[in-house]
């Protein structure tokens, strides 16, 4: 039986104008509505005459449709793949609240360094110094506004001032917390900590996303 080739192309042509049809709609609702997911992608390191390496790094491609943070993605693979490192990381935001703004840009920091707190165990020392839930309720609380001791008390429910300040000591010790310039008695966080409290909990996010996670949290 003799194919009829110019209907199989016009019915390919047909698919695909649908398949393009689809992908811009995705485009146009995600990115009109802000919703374009996070992405990630692991996979083990091959040697593959396709990919494009970076010294021991494979270069990941459309990895995200904004090609600026496809450039900082290229830019860390790069540095990565140069320097020998296990990784390399870059991040940035922005928190406004309480009538006060902490906003920050971290480029291309090693992550051998990141490492490195677990060894000196710098990393447990601060865990263990905000772990406890009334540590990270204050934190909660003042992140939000700055706040007195008495409104620390009756923010996060403390029995007495001393209980509140038992928490707060630690936090201040640690250059966690201090005092408002200006407003004595009135305690915030320190200006350069809030990014890593904020970039903590997106961590903490990551960890335990049901998405890319099943397991539990609980002791």
């Amino acid at each position: 039986m003799d194919r009829d080739y110019g209907r199989e192309i016009d019915l390919l042509r047909d698919e695909l104008s649908q398949l393009k049809g689809l992908l811009m709609s995705l485009m146009e609702n995600g990115v009109a509505a802000g919703n374009w997911p996070s992405f990630s992608k692991e996979n083990e390191v091959k040697n593959n005459d396709d990919s494009q390496r970076v010294g021991h790094v494979e270069k990941m491609r459309n990895m995200h449709p904004d090609k600026a943070i496809m450039k900082l993605l290229g830019d860390a693979e790069d540095e990565c793949g140069r320097e020998g490192n296990t990784g390399r990381v870059t991040y940035l935001g922005v928190f406004a609240s309480g009538g006060r703004q902490s906003t920050w840009i971290k480029k291309d920091v090693n992550v051998d360094r990141l490492l490195e707190l677990i060894e000196n165990r710098m990393a447990e020392k601060v865990l263990a110094c905000i772990g406890s839930g009334d540590r990270l309720n204050i934190l909660l609380a003042i992140l939000r506004k700055p706040m007195t001791v008495a409104q620390i008390v009756e923010e996060c429910k403390f029995g007495s001032t001393g209980q509140a300040y038992h928490h707060l000591k630690p936090l201040i010790a640690a250059d966690l917390v201090q005092e408002k310039g200006g407003s004595k008695g009135v305690y915030v966080i320190k200006p350069n900590r809030v990014q890593g409290i904020v970039m903590l909990l997106a961590g903490i996010s990551d960890m335990s996303d049901p998405e890319y996670a099943k397991g539990t949290f609980d002791e």
